[in-house]
């Protein structure tokens, strides 16, 4: 067993005014020489160091600290300006493929709940932030969002510049990398893997999509609610083809009254025929529209039968079935403060949005209308063929958390069903 050393010190502690001078104590002190096992417990230190690294493919390395689950993975990097929402972001499946930057400084104040959620899983790959909350404050809290990562094995980085890798992709486009907390692989090695993948082309709608048919009949619950007075209590059946779709999209449309069926993305044009719906839904989803041929002749074969809406990727597969063509943007649209002009109103309304691919409207085909255009950008935001009573939107109008301004779009579909069915 190792000595014990014991130390004295003299120190003053006040005058004596007895004396006229000094009173001192004597002061003991023991301790055990430290072995190796207390000592690497007493130098560690209480705050995470930086053991991850965000790599991208132009070759600029960003050092990090990790939360959520370890390991190594390669996406594309987009970033998103809301304000609040994340887990409705960590669990949209239109992210699938990508790591999603938050340009809000301070992740993770209210922790997570299972009401927010729009999947029943999480579908990015990565989530990177400037800075993580070391404390939560909401009343619907169950866990911090660092238990979430982990319980669901999600990576996340914070603490680097997210700022200066914003305006990097502002101004290069939305750039592939790597995340990885593995110290054994080199930055040569990311910087190789990043570099040799590619999202585009890649079909990504099948890995989110259901896999069999089921019936959706959850509303919006009543505490949330915020545009019941609007609706005429009517009835219409609805097929939602799922190519990632949202939990609220699904919710605003049962609440608009609709009996809804949702449909894998492969589930065949003739036998949603065969279910005589009144309307047919085309989900937002990730990814390019190109990739998914087979989406597109989907919707071919269903234009003019039915009314149809699209919504995100929805929007594009129809702008492919009229005709048109869609491209990738340099880094997309992803937020909740897009704002759109109606042309057929003139109103702007302020928008949630999220998708790296548009609708060229200079390659659509004549009595096709641009009813919406994204204010930022002039692209496309919205379509319409009356004709075959076709709408779409290419943004989000569930907006969950919000904002709800372009909630009527649903209220607009429901009377493109009611028209349909006077008519026939």
């Amino acid at each position: 067993m190792a000595a014990t050393t014991t130390l004295g010190f003299v120190l003053p502690t006040g005058l004596s005014p007895r004396r006229g001078g000094f009173r001192v104590s004597l002061i003991r002190c023991s301790a055990s020489p430290l072995t190796n096992s207390t000592a690497s417990s007493l130098v560690e230190k209480p705050w995470n160091t930086y053991n991850a690294r965000l790599v991208l493919e132009d070759g600029s390395i960003w050092p990090a600290k990790s939360f959520g689950a370890p390991g190594t993975r390669v996406a594309e990097l987009v970033f998103n300006t809301s304000l609040t929402g994340y887990q409705e972001i960590l669990t949209d499946p239109s992210y699938a493929g990508q790591f999603v930057l938050m340009t809000n400084p301070q992740i993770g104040n209210t922790g997570v709940n299972l009401d927010d959620e729009e999947s029943e899983q999480c579908f990015l790959a990565g989530l990177v932030i400037r800075s993580l909350s070391i404390s939560t404050s909401n009343w619907r809290c169950t866990k911090t969002l660092a238990d979430y990562l982990t319980e669901r094995n999600l990576m996340g980085v914070y603490d680097l510049d997210t700022r200066a890798i914003t305006r990097r992709l502002r101004e290069e486009g939305s750039l592939n990398g790597v995340l990885s907390t593995e110290q054994t692989k080199t930055d040569e090695e990311l910087l190789h893997m990043s570099r040799s993948w590619d999202i585009v082309g890649i079909d990504l709608i099948s890995d989110v999509s259901c896999k069999s048919p089921y019936e959706w009949v959850n509303k919006t619950d009543p505490e949330w609610d915020f545009n019941a007075i609007s609706r005429d209590g009517a009835s219409y059946r609805v097929i939602a083809y799922d190519f990632g779709i949202k939990h609220n999209i699904l919710r605003r449309l049962s609440s608009y009254g609709c009996q809804i069926t949702v449909v894998p993305s492969t589930f065949p044009a003739s036998e949603a025929l065969k279910m005589n719906p009144d309307g047919i839904l085309f989900s937002n989803g990730p990814g390019d529209p190109s990739a998914v041929p087979y989406a597109v002749e989907t919707v071919k074969e269903l234009l003019g039968k039915v009314p149809v809406y699209g919504i995100c990727m929805g929007h594009q597969l129809l702008g492919q079935a009229l005709g048109g063509k869609t491209f990738k943007m340099k880094f997309g649209h992803h937020g909740g403060n897009h704002p759109v002009r109606n042309n057929r109103t003139g109103q702007v309304e302020i928008s949630a949005q999220n998708h790296n691919y548009a609708v060229d409207p200079a390659s659509l085909p004549g009595g096709v209308e641009v009813t919406h255009v994204n204010l930022n950008d002039g692209s496309c935001a919205g379509l319409s063929f009356p004709e075959m009573n076709v709408m779409s939107l290419q943004y989000h109008p569930e907006a969950s958390p919000g904002p709800h301004d372009s909630d009527n779009a649903f209220k607009e579909f429901i009377e493109l069903m009611k028209r349909s069915k006077q008519s026939s």
